[in-house]
């Protein structure tokens, strides 16, 4: 080979090898900001969300119905009536039906997602079910049952309840690693249950070692890393085959909500002190924050598009706190009207 060609040969090769090293930590060269506020009324009360991907379509959870927002005009375009004490929203893409927690009635809804017309309301035995899960291998729906800490579970082919799982504690939010594993966060046992969503058994338990009362759970699906946010401001990492902990992070304040972006190697986790924490996955065994985003107050639930790169936080204005009571020890202040918001964070490269 003739030198000039070999010299060309050995620089091209090293241009290479330069930009597969750029490509390998996309995150560092990623900016999250504000980008867009929608303003979509209602004065209820709110509390988790879902986003559907294929319809660029964002549920919000609004107690007594569900709100559908047009993610690209930011326009809410229909509604899931029914719902009462709706708590979460799971979407089954590929049987194109959405599936509501409805904590007050004791029941799920079941919905087309391409009309949002109502299917079925299934009756449940467990007790005000509140996060809600579809795992794609078993077509099974579970929902996280707070009262009766316990799951219930609803084949999604026939809209009917089959099983019932006992659980350790309180569940909080949960994760399914697609393959049949799913995974939530016990709450009051600081701890993951572990549960086989083919046969509904509980295999075990992951202790969340220094994190206490976890609430948002996220998967790492490629590295087998779940991301559990925790309320002492601790996401703590851990291996979800063996259950290893392998690293925690400072969070911001009030978590409620976390989320992955695999393309990217951020975890998320939205906080009710007006901040959303983005983690970098430097290597799947090291981890580091990389910003505390500005949101606002109270936007504690997020849904997340993966390929937009785009979370979804909701919040309200709000007014005085009144002074505690015997019967609201704990008391919440008043939302301002028409104060309800969508933020929308996006990446810039």
């Amino acid at each position: 080979m003739h030198i000039k060609t070999l010299i060309r040969a050995i620089f091209f090769v090293c241009l290479l090898g330069s930009l597969a090293a750029q490509s390998a930590q996309p995150a560092a060269n990623v900016e999250f900001k504000l980008a867009n506020r929608y303003h979509v009324g209602g004065d209820e009360k709110w509390d988790l969300l879902a986003f559907d991907a294929q319809r660029h379509r964002l549920f919000i959870s609004r107690f007594t119905h569900v709100q559908v927002v047009d993610t690209d005009s930011g326009k809410v375009i229909g509604e899931i009536p029914g719902t009462d004490g709706v708590h979460g929203i799971a979407l089954a893409d590929d049987l194109n039906t959405g599936f509501t927690s409805n904590g007050k009635s004791n029941s799920v809804t079941a919905f087309d997602l391409a009309t949002l017309k109502v299917i079925a309301t299934i009756n449940i035995s467990g007790l005000n079910p509140d996060v809600i899960l579809y795992e794609p291998k078993s077509k099974h729906i579970f929902t996280f049952n707070g009262r009766s800490a316990n799951a219930t579970v609803i084949d999604a082919l026939s809209l009917k309840e089959i099983d019932t799982i006992a659980l350790p504690g309180k569940p909080e939010l949960a994760v399914s690693d697609n393959a049949g594993k799913v995974f939530v966060n016990i709450e009051d046992k600081n701890e993951i249950a572990v549960i086989d969503g083919v046969s509904n058994k509980v295999l075990g338990s992951y202790s969340l070692g220094n994190g206490v009362e976890p609430t948002g759970l996220a998967i790492d699906r490629q590295h087998d890393r779940l991301f559990s946010v925790c309320a002492n401001r601790k996401m703590v990492i851990l291996d979800s085959v063996t259950g290893k902990i392998i690293s925690e992070v400072a969070i911001g304040e009030g978590p409620d909500s976390a989320a992955f972006d695999q393309d990217l190697g951020i975890a998320f986790s939205s906080n009710g002190d007006g901040t959303l924490t983005a983690v970098k996955e430097d290597d799947p065994d090291h981890f580091s924050v990389l910003k505390n985003i500005k949101t606002q107050k109270g936007a504690r639930t997020m849904a997340y598009d993966a390929v937009k790169h785009r979370a979804y936080l909701v919040t309200a204005s709000f007014g005085k706190t009144p002074p505690a009571s015997a019967e609201q020890p704990k008391p919440r202040p008043a939302i301002i009207p028409r104060s309800f918001v969508v933020l929308v964070i996006s990446s810039y490269p």
